[in-house]
């Protein structure tokens, strides 16, 4: 099987040199059983979070750094990063340690053992924890998370982790809009509503080890609420909140 893990990066310099010792214990231990590759997509940063990247990884094959030349926010480095991959799964995940490496090994497992199309991150699952987040950013996400579960799914606990897992099919099928922090929940609702089977990897969310964070708590906001409000309108009227996508039938 190759696999293919998803790193956006942004501003990270702080944290490279850690993260890179976590991506090396991880690339050994999947690479003794799968074909792997890790893509750094560095999203414009204005630091040398590419230089401290293409350095650390020079004579490592399994592992490319691609560049935007400016910052086009997350949702574009996660398109960025899917459209480069070529693996029977992609792993997408955060570079600030909010969920630790070598828990992918888990979330894959969770994933064949329930034989699902998408493995979500889920602390907010009653199996879940959250270790010294901030509580305005816990009520952000959770709330938004909760919005989603009476619009979309209730059986689903988490709707804004970035990190998760997706077979090909997944990547092949599904397109977003979303250059911004929308863009994993975009994808999710849009997997559902295509017939795409989830299932939830209970973790725990850590608050970040290094740096800082770019989410605009604002506007991330009011770019979820214009997205709940398109899914309400589907609901009332029956209005499509996107583009037909290919139907896939529903395990």
């Amino acid at each position: 099987m190759k696999l293919s893990l998803v790193i956006p990066a942004y501003n990270e310099s702080e944290g490279v040199q850690q993260t890179a010792v976590a991506v090396r214990k991880l690339l050994d231990y999947l690479s003794k059983s799968n074909d792997v590759e890790l893509i750094f997509v560095n999203d414009g940063s204005k630091d040398n979070t590419e230089a401290l990247l293409k350095a650390e990884f020079e004579n490592d094959p399994r592992v490319q750094v691609v560049s935007h030349e400016v910052n086009r926010g997350l949702g574009a480095a996660i398109r960025t990063g899917l459209k480069q991959a070529k693996g029977d799964i992609v792993v997408t995940t955060d570079f600030d340690g909010t969920y630790p490496l070598d828990t992918i090994p888990q979330l894959l497992a969770r994933m064949h053992v329930d034989n699902a199309d998408i493995v979500t991150a889920s602390p907010y699952h009653p199996n879940g924890h959250v270790e010294g987040v901030p509580g305005y950013r816990l009520m952000f996400s959770f709330g938004a998370s909760l919005l989603y579960r009476v619009l979309v799914s209730w059986k689903i606990h988490t709707w804004t982790a970035l990190y998760r897992g997706y077979r090909r099919r997944v990547v092949d099928t599904i397109t977003f809009e979303s250059n911004d922090f929308l863009a994993g929940t975009e994808i999710l609702v849009k997997a559902i509503q295509a017939g795409f089977s989830v299932t939830e990897f209970p973790t725990t969310l850590h608050v970040r080890t290094f740096g800082q964070s770019s989410i605009k708590i604002a506007r991330v906001t009011r770019s979820h609420l214009k997205f709940q409000w398109r899914l309400l309108l589907q609901s009332l009227f029956g209005k499509p909140a996107f583009p037909a996508a290919p139907s896939v039938q529903e395990r």
